[in-house]
């Protein structure tokens, strides 16, 4: 298990009994009702997601949902499928401080590269973090029932 403090803050894996306590921050980055959340969480988890949060004073104020990932194209990686921090404490280094803890659990994993999409608003962010912009574009097709 990796661990993260300082003084104000603490970043640690979530046990899926705690995934709820999340809620709060996640909806604020997924337009999902608790109970979907955690259904798909859980039917994720069977994956290897799992969510890491930030606490500050015991409160959960950031959460990364991440998992391992192997493809032809991309081998052995993380995948980050959320990163929230709440809107009140943006800024305050706890989504930088979760990003370290993805990049150092996929070091401690043998892998070596971490992707994720990003919202163009928050592509900023992750530039300064030193992540590039993928060149192959995501597509999608929404099928009808």
């Amino acid at each position: 298990m990796i661990e993260q403090r300082d003084s104000r803050l603490e970043i640690r894996r979530l046990s899926p009994a705690e995934w709820g306590h999340a809620y709060p921050v996640i909806s604020q980055l997924r337009s999902l009702d608790e109970a979907e959340f955690l259904k798909r969480a859980r039917l994720q988890s069977h994956s290897g997601y799992e969510l890491v949060a930030a606490f500050r004073d015991g409160k959960i104020i950031g959460v990364v949902g991440m998992r391992p990932v192997h493809t032809l194209a991309r081998g052995a990686h993380l995948h980050v499928d959320d990163l929230v921090v709440d809107a009140a404490v943006r800024g305050s280094g706890a989504g930088r401080a979760l990003m370290e803890y993805a990049e150092t659990d996929a070091r401690a994993r043998g892998m070596t590269s971490v992707f994720l999409d990003a919202r163009p608003d928050a592509v900023p962010f992750y530039e300064r973090e030193n992540y590039l912009l993928h060149p192959a574009p995501s597509m999608k097709k929404v099928l009808a029932r």
